[in-house]
């Protein structure tokens, strides 16, 4: 009898202590989930907080970029009335350079060549090149090799653009000052030290505002086309294109395209030079 009375009160004591703990966990467990929730959601928001900053930081360095071009575009229009286009041509001359030339005058447009020394040497080449000066437009330099590692890393920049200068000198009687970087300033030019060369010889550098890809986009006339038509409509527009069969099909869409837009073709003019190098180097 004793033993049935113990059993109970150890199976009453079991119950109590489970009991306890039950009553224990309910009570508990929301201010933990409470706790927990709140810490997540000051963590959560913490972070959005650190990648809105960051959106805002990088709209900020947008806005300085937006800025800068309305900076070049609103210097360019200084001594220009409406909107202006330069059509400018690099890797000349070539085989059709005299195709070029030709559309161009049938369209009463005009336009700046930058063009290579290696291709400049072909004697074959020399007639047209003396009709981009002879037909108003104007003749910049664009290195002898168009090597990156020849112009960058060896810091041959300035030496290749004096020799390519030159041979433009001795075919045509000019003597321009106007050159382009092969690939761009943006890669080429980060070191000062080049930047500082190149100032010292006086000469200026052209980047672009309109990238038609024409370079990527071989036998494909109407996506050059298209890249045209689907930029933002600016008043000064640079518009970097190459001597390519693409571009040639391409070219007199891409002028009736800018004549709707009411903008004036126009040359490079060095009395009338405006910096636009993606350096933001104002000496240049």
């Amino acid at each position: 009898m004793r033993v049935n009375k113990s059993k109970k009160k150890q199976k009453l004591f079991s119950f109590l202590i489970v009991l306890c703990f039950v009553l224990v966990a309910a009570f508990v467990t929301p201010l933990l989930v409470e706790t927990f929730t709140e810490t997540v959601t000051k963590e959560s928001a913490e972070a959005t907080t650190e990648i809105v900053e960051e959106k805002n930081q990088t709209k900020g360095t947008e806005d300085t970029s937006n800025e800068q071009e309305r900076t070049n575009n609103n210097t360019t229009t200084a001594g220009q009335s409406g909107k202006v286009v330069y059509l400018t041509f690099d890797d000349g001359p070539s085989s059709l350079t005299g195709r070029f030339l030709d559309i161009l005058k049938e369209h009463g447009a005009k336009a700046t060549f930058f063009m290579q020394g290696s291709n400049l040497k072909n004697p074959g080449y020399h007639e047209n090149v003396k009709r981009v000066v002879e037909e108003g437009h104007y003749l910049g330099a664009h290195s002898m090799t168009h090597d990156s590692r020849k112009l960058y890393t060896n810091k041959q920049f300035v030496p290749e653009m004096v020799e390519a200068i030159d041979l433009i000198r001795n075919i045509t009687n000019t003597n321009p000052k106007l050159v382009r970087a092969p690939y761009g300033t943006a890669p080429g030019l980060k070191n000062k030290e080049i930047r500082n060369q190149t100032a010292e010889a006086g000469l200026k550098v052209w980047d672009w505002t309109l990238d038609t890809e024409d370079w990527r986009l071989r036998g494909k006339p109407d996506k050059v086309i298209q890249k045209v038509k689907e930029a933002p409509i600016r008043n000064v527009e640079v518009v970097l294109m190459h001597e390519q069969s693409q571009t040639l099909e391409a070219l007199p869409a891409i002028i009736n395209y800018y004549k709707e837009k009411g903008y004036q073709f126009v040359a490079y003019n060095e009395n009338k030079h405006f910096s636009l190098n993606f350096q933001n180097d104002e000496r240049l």
